[in-house]
């Protein structure tokens, strides 16, 4: 992606600008995926309460943490 150079001091973004950028709109992204498919998968087998929030929780971050992983490389590449 280039950005055009002008007098008013537009820059082009770094290597790790872009990374940076790709992994937090892949942990984004992850999270919302991982939110929606936990809540249901747990209420599906009967989870509820404190368990239900355990256990969003804790696939909101496996897959917010692994999808901004690749979507991470995937801008470096």
């Amino acid at each position: 992606m280039l950005v055009a150079l002008s007098p008013y001091a537009q820059f082009q973004p770094s290597c790790f600008h872009l990374v940076k950028m790709g992994f937090v709109m892949g942990c984004t992204a992850g999270m919302a995926a991982g939110a929606l498919f936990s809540i249901f998968s747990c209420l599906r087998i009967g989870i509820r309460g404190r368990g239900l929030m355990g256990g969003v929780r804790k696939t909101m971050m496996q897959s917010g943490g692994t999808f901004g992983t690749f979507m991470a490389i995937g801008m470096d590449i």
